[in-house]
Formats: structure tokens, sequence, C-alpha cells
């Protein structure tokens, strides 16, 4: 009988975004790799996958019909391993695999960061805490992505099997990397900057959280002494016409350039000379990475994702959470200086490549599931 492995989400291409290194290294093993999540696109390395109506919101009901889906697909597949992701994925997937785990299945759930953690609101507190508690005794392997998670699961004793850190879900190096000075300029022209214009740039969905205000706040700040200072933000969202507003009352809107959903990161990404991050709250941010993979120095707002990540004066600087003329001092200091940029950019280059990078982490993770496909088959004797 061949070895099985599920893998969930509540959306499909969370995994085409991050894991398919991971979907293949268990085709590599000999495993059947199953997925379920919400939505129909196609993904490598996969032998089955379940279209199941997972909601972000907790109180939505079609939830319940995800979870008896999730349950049926359980017992008529008997998995070795469960890996689940994302907030929604971890609490159904967790909670129909209880009678499985009984049998000798592993469940395995990443916490891409909790809602919970330092000066977050009282609300996260009241209502995830106590669910993550509880649905941690349903789980073999609890893994965080930053310090700050692991340190909160450890102290308040989470009922996992095991709790383990690893350095999110890698980067690839080869795809995001530096160009040179040369390629940069030409490529800048090639989308509509002058060689001497210094871009920052940021990707994410336009949200509450991602605070993409804060952005434009602080180029407002700097655009006297520093016209040629240009923001593009990548995304989509709720908040995007609000910025666009905000851009054009701030009288910065020629220096904004709102990208929209962008399948070509890689590309715009090394042309660009500063990362920007404004977001609230993070687990531990891809883009950030990414950016820093490709030799740029960040300027981001303070939340324990980019505390892992921005080490000040190191290779960029962390500034107060909506503190946006702190955020603007950095950011001139960056774009006036050359050379202070390409040594901040090289050093974070540096520390992707140490810690951060796909290889590394597919070794910390392929470790973890190596561990539970040998425990996986002790259970399977003892049940003989």
């Amino acid at each position: 009988m061949s070895k099985k492995v599920l893998f969930c989400a509540t959306v499909d291409y969370h995994f085409r975004a991050f894991h398919l290194p991971y979907l293949k290294w268990f085709k590599d093993q000999g495993f059947e790799v199953h997925v379920a999540a919400s939505g129909n696109i196609e993904l490598p390395y996969v032998d089955a996958k379940f279209d199941i109506p997972i909601q972000r919101s907790p109180l939505h009901r079609t939830n319940l019909e995800a979870y008896g889906a999730l349950k049926s697909i359980l017992a008529a597949n008997k998995y070795d391993i469960i890996h689940c992701h994302t907030p929604m994925g971890g609490v159904l997937a967790r909670l129909a695999a209880r009678s499985a785990r009984k049998k000798g299945t592993k469940v395995i759930y990443t916490a891409h960061g909790f809602h919970f953690c330092q000066g977050a609101p009282l609300f996260h507190w009241l209502a995830y805490y106590p669910l993550e508690k509880f649905l941690s005794y349903y789980t073999d392997c609890l893994i965080t992505i930053n310090e700050e998670d692991y340190s909160l699961a450890k102290n308040r004793r989470f009922r996992a099997s095991q709790i383990e850190h690893v350095h999110g879900v890698g980067v690839n190096t080869t795809q995001f990397q530096q160009i040179d000075e040369l390629h940069r300029a030409a490529r800048k022209i090639s989308l509509g900057y002058q060689p001497s214009d210094i871009l920052l740039f940021y990707a994410a969905e336009f949200n509450s959280n991602k605070n993409q205000a804060q952005l434009i706040r602080a180029l407002a700040h700097i655009r006297n002494e520093a016209p040629h200072v240009k923001l593009l933000l990548a995304g989509v969202g709720p908040l995007q016409v609000q910025c666009q507003e905000l851009a054009r009352e701030l009288q910065v809107a020629r220096q904004v350039n709102f990208l929209g959903y962008r399948t070509d990161i890689d590309h715009l990404v090394p042309v660009c000379d500063i990362a920007v991050a404004s977001s609230l709250r993070e687990g531990l941010p891809v883009n950030m990475m990414e950016a820093m993979a490709c030799g740029l120095p960040v300027v981001a707002s303070e939340n324990r994702g980019h505390r892992e990540l921005v080490h000040d004066g190191d290779n960029g600087w962390l500034t107060p959470p909506n503190d946006y003329k702190a955020m603007a001092e950095k950011l001139l200091l960056l774009a006036n200086d050359k050379e202070l940029r390409i040594r901040l950019g090289s050093n974070g280059r540096q520390m992707i490549e140490a810690k951060y990078a796909i290889e590394r982490v597919l070794h910390q993770k392929s470790a973890i599931y190596s561990r539970f496909m040998d425990e996986k088959v002790e259970v399977m004797w003892a049940i003989q």
C-alpha cells in the first residue's frame, strides 16, 4: 500500500505560492500527494486534489460543509501524514483528523504567525489563543516560523507533542537575486523610470494590516527633498482606491505607482533600490525575504516578523508602527547614500543565504517529516 500525505489550507494558491518544493519532496520519497483547499487551480506533484469550501471567517456556515468533506476524505484515504496550513485550514483539518490520529496518522500544523502576539488586540487573545491552545492537543508537531511564536507556544505550554521553529517557507535565491548596475539602469528605463530614480518596493494586499497609507505619508514627507524617490506598490485589495486618493491628496500621485496584481515580482524587485514594509502584524514575510535576496536594504515598521529579519544598521532599519516621519528619515538617508544601500543590501542577501534559502528550510522540514514517517511505521507495527 502506497504512503499518502495530505496538505490542507484555506485556499489552493497558498500551495502554489509557498509549498511546491515540499510537495515535490514527498513525491520524491514515493508518497502519493493529496491537497485539500478551496479552489481549482492545477498544482504539480499532486495526485489528488479536493476542492472544499473552506472560508477564512471562522463563523462562515460553509466551514461545516468543509469539515464534513474533510472527515470523508480522511476516512477514505488513511493518510500517513497530514500537514495543515493557514488558520482555518489548521482548525478544520485538526478537528477532522482526531479519529485518524488514533490510528497512527501524524498531524503537523504550521502557524504562519499567530493572530495573538505582543501588541495584538485583546480580542485576538480572547478569540484565537484559547482555540489554538485547545487544538494543540490534536497536533503532533506545531511548526512556528519566528522566535516570538516559538517562545509563546513553549512558555504557554501548548500541548503539541513537538514544537519546532523553522525559518519560514524558504526563498529561491536563484530566482531572486541581485543584478548589476548596468542591467538595473536598463530595466528602470524599460519600466518608464530614470536610472537616477530611487525605487521603493512593497508587494502586499491593500488592507488595514498591510497599512500602505504609512508609506504614502512617508513619501509625501520627503517629496520636496527627494522628488526622485518613487514608490511601487504591487497588489490589490479593499483599500487600494483609498490609498490612491491619499496619494492625490498629499500631492505624490506622480511618485506612487499602483502596479496591481503581478506575477513578475522576481523581475520587478531587483530593479528597485529599497524594500519597504508598513504592516502592523507579520509572521515571517516572504515579500521581505525575496527583496533581501535581491540585495535590497529594508525600512520596515516594527513587528515580530520584521524583527526576525531586520537588524538596525546592519541590513536596514525598523521604525515604530505608524510613525511615517521616522520611516521617512531612514528612507531619505538611504536614498542619498548609494554605498550604504549596497552595504546593507549585501548583508541582507548574506542573511537569506545563510538561514532562509529554500535548500536550508527544506532540510529543516524534511528532518521533521522523516521523523514522523518513522513514527508512523512504529505505530503500524504496534497495531499489527
